[in-house]
Order: structure tokens, then C-alpha cells, then sequence
């Protein structure tokens, strides 16, 4: 046990922006170990989200998780991260990934290769961090003579899911933030590529951090909870689809069935029993602690809630406060 709760909270892009910053105040007080807010484009501002939230709480680590790669110039991704990190010293948590395919695509934002341009920006972000001036001509991201006033060391992690993409976030992130429907097998396969990566790069693994997003639905009425959460779930199948999320638990062919039936709330209907307990942490207050603790067990170094639904959210995270959160104070 340690003085900070494994357990934080996600803060819904559907929030207010008028209610921020109490909304995170709020996560704080009620004793969650890290808040984390989202870049869901066009939600909330990831950055002005994060500055809200550090300047709005006191001693709780903050999240990004996570701005997409491509959305930004990586001096101005390293930029706006030194500032917060420089202000807010320690208690940022960076996060950059590929971002949701459909949004930046109705950006026009189309990379060559996800992968190369992401390796571009982790290790851009970090020179530029480091205090480090960059000219560079080839590559995704041109640099003529750019330095940060403010360089910094800051936390980065690597918001990916698949393979070829852990092994790069062992390479060269602090930390991978695990997405929303990781199980504990899904945490083992992840874990194992990303020692993979910090092999390569001769770094140890050990001291990689993985918080862990999860679909989150607490209620004393165990079904209640479930029917929710089933409901979150479907969502997130349809959107994502078949990935390795889901591939390690064998059900590719089968969840291609089900999304093919493209409508919401016929996939909702047509989900296994079984799936909402691999993917989503639900029921009373005993079966939330049972799952979190499955997956602090299997590797997550913290497990960041997403209450759902959004309009339960503050009597989500109450019930949570008052019986799970407990279970793990010292």
C-alpha cells in the first residue's frame, strides 16, 4: 500500500467546460490517486483541460490521455507540455498515441505511417524537453533551429494498443496508458512487448508505468451496473472494432459478427455475459474491488475509472469514494 490510491479517475468529455475545474476538485477530495483527462476531438481541449485541472486541484497527478500525434507541430506539443510540466513540477502525466482514425481523419490528418510519426514525436518531444535544438529537414516534421525557452524533464507515455506500437512506447516512453477494455490478459500481452522495446533500447521495464483506463459502472443493484457498463461497451466495440483488445481473448471472428449487425442497440443485445466481465469493471462495490485488484495484479501500476453513464457520474464516484476506495488506504 502507499499513500497515494492505485485507483484515479477519468474525467468525461461531455463535462461543461464551466464545470471543470470543480469537477476535478471534486476527484481530488474524494481521495482518487491520479485524475486523467482525454482529447477527444472535438470534446474538451486536452491541454487547456490539463492546465485547468493542475491549476484547480493541489497535490494529485494530472493525466493527459492522450493528444494525438498528428494534430500538432511536436515543438508545439513539447512546448505547451514543458510549460505545464516547468508550472506544475511533478505532477504531469503526458500522453501522446496515433489517435482515433476517424477523427483525424476528418482533420485530413492522413500519416504515411503512424508508426514513423509517432516515433518522431516521442523522441522530438523528448530532445526538445531535454533542453536539445533540433534542424531537421527529413522526416514527418521539419526543424530549423528549434529550441524551448523552458525545456524541462516531464513524463511522457505512449497511448497505443497494438504490438509494433508498445514495443516503440518500451523504447522510448516512461509509461503506456493501457485504453479502455484492457483486461488482464490483454495487460500480460502488453507488458511483454513493451520489455520487448526497452530491450532494444536497453532501458529496464520494470520501472515502466502503466495506468490502466477502464469502463467503469458501480451501483448497489449488481444488474444495474452491468447494463450499463453493457451498454459503454457496445460503444467502444463499434468504435474501435476488432484490435489486439480483444484479439487476445480469441473472439475476432465473433465480434466481426456482432459489429456487422452495425446497429447500437442490436449489438448491445447480441454481446456475451462473459465479454462485459473481461472488459469492463461493473456490479456492487465487492465486484469492482474484485476486478481493479485483478488488474493491479496483472500489472497496472494504477487503474483510472471512467464512470458511466456520464449523467451518473458524481453518484458513481461518491458510491466509489465511500466502499472502494477504502479498500486500498493505508
Amino acid at each position: 500500500m502507499t499513500d497515494r490510491s492505485p485507483v484515479g479517475a477519468l474525467i468525461h468529455g461531455s463535462t461543461p467546460p464551466a464545470e471543470l475545474a470543480g469537477a476535478c476538485r471534486a476527484v481530488e477530495d474524494l481521495g482518487f490517486g491520479e485524475l486523467w483527462l482525454a482529447e477527444d476531438y472535438f470534446l474538451l481541449g486536452g491541454v487547456a483541460s490539463a492546465a485547468i485541472a493542475l491549476q484547480a486541484t493541489r497535490e494529485i497527478p494530472v493525466g493527459l490521455g492522450v493528444v494525438s500525434a498528428v494534430v500538432r507541430h511536436p515543438a508545439v506539443t513539447a512546448m505547451e507540455i514543458s510549460t505545464l510540466s516547468q508550472a506544475f513540477l511533478g505532477r504531469l502525466r503526458a500522453g501522446i498515441g496515433h489517435g482515433v482514425p476517424f477523427w483525424t481523419g476528418q482533420m485530413g490528418l492522413y500519416p504515411k505511417s503512424p508508426l514513423k510519426s509517432l516515433r518522431s514525436v516521442l523522441e522530438n518531444v523528448r530532445a526538445l524537453l531535454d533542453g536539445k535544438t533540433l534542424s531537421i529537414e527529413e522526416g514527418p516534421y521539419h526543424f530549423d533551429q528549434v529550441a524551448l525557452t523552458h525545456p524541462g524533464p516531464a513524463e511522457l507515455y505512449a497511448g497505443v494498443v497494438g504490438p509494433k506500437s508498445l514495443q516503440l512506447a518500451g523504447e522510448l516512453a516512461d509509461g503506456t496508458i493501457m485504453s479502455a477494455l484492457t483486461s488482464p490478459e490483454y495487460l500480460q500481452y502488453a507488458r511483454e512487448q513493451i520489455a520487448e522495446g526497452a530491450a532494444k533500447a536497453g532501458r529496464d521495464p520494470q520501472g515502466h508505468q502503466l495506468p490502466t483506463f477502464t469502463i467503469f459502472s458501480v451501483h448497489e443493484d449488481r444488474e444495474v451496473a452491468r447494463g450499463r457498463a453493457r451498454s459503454a461497451l457496445a460503444f467502444y466495440l463499434l468504435a474501435l472494432g476488432p484490435t489486439a483488445l480483444t484479439a487476445v481473448h480469441g473472439i475476432t471472428e465473433e465480434l466481426a459478427e456482432i459489429l456487422a449487425l452495425q446497429d447500437l442497440s442490436q449489438i448491445e443485445a447480441a454481446l456475451p455475459s462473459g465479454w462485459v466481465d473481461a472488459f469492463t469493471v461493473c456490479g456492487n462495490p465487492a465486484d469492482c474491488i474484485k476486478r481493479i485488484q485483478e488488474l493491479l495484479d496483472a500489472g497496472a501500476t494504477s487503474v483510472v475509472l471512467a464512470p458511466f453513464p456520464a449523467e451518473a457520474n458524481d453518484e458513481i464516484l461518491q458510491l466509489t469514494a465511500a466502499q472502494i476506495l477504502p479498500h486500498w488506504s493505508s
